[in-house]
């Protein structure tokens, strides 16, 4: 399966100038947040793959204007020709903006679903807005990641974890694949082309 992973920027390579061709073998495109909803439905409508969406701590707007045709798969698991894909959007909280949690709301949020993951013995791929704490996030609050996304991947060691937020270009020493107990970490700002 080839997924398009995205998030954080509108790539001038898929929107500014799109063809057919570009998408033309993508099958899944997960979108990890902070995107403008009327980006996502131009892929969703133009690329014949269903686009699945976690919020980023920017996407207040989704409230009032979500993105047509997509599927916001928070709190859930969404079985996607029998690939089981987790959704938790969201960053650390700074201020108080949308989408924003602190370790421990995050981890309620993760509690909450920990009994039907175990029943159906995991999942294959983690979408997140934050990284896991330590891997591909920054020291400062704002773009720090989540310690529950690393006790998921330890626990039930999906195939894939991709998140965004954390932009490449802050550092030259971000990058774009990292692993996490055998898992591969995928940071999709702008666009990222993968397969499972």
């Amino acid at each position: 399966m080839k997924i398009l992973a995205i998030s954080d920027h509108e790539s001038p390579y898929l929107w500014d100038h799109f063809t057919p061709d570009k998408v033309a073998d993508i099958d899944l495109i997960l979108s990890c947040g902070d995107l403008d909803p009327e980006y996502l439905s131009f892929l969703v409508t133009l690329s014949h793959a269903p686009v699945l969406y976690v919020h980023g701590n920017h996407d207040g707007r989704y409230e009032r204007k979500p993105p047509l045709g997509c599927t916001c798969i928070e709190d859930q698991v969404y079985n996607f020709q029998g690939v089981r894909i987790l959704g938790l959007g969201g960053s650390m909280r700074y201020h108080n903006g949308p989408y924003q949690y602190t370790q421990a709301q995050m981890n309620l949020r993760v509690l909450k679903l920990y009994t039907g993951l175990r029943l159906m013995r995991g999942f294959d791929i983690l979408v997140t807005h934050a990284p896991p704490h330590g891997v591909c996030d920054t020291q400062d609050r704002a773009h720090e990641g989540f310690l529950v996304f690393n006790r998921l991947v330890e626990r039930f060691h999906p195939a894939v974890a991709v998140h965004g937020h954390v932009h490449l270009n802050y550092s030259h020493r971000l990058q774009r694949e990292s692993s996490l107990d055998g898992t591969r970490v995928i940071n999709a700002y702008d666009h990222y082309t993968f397969e499972i």
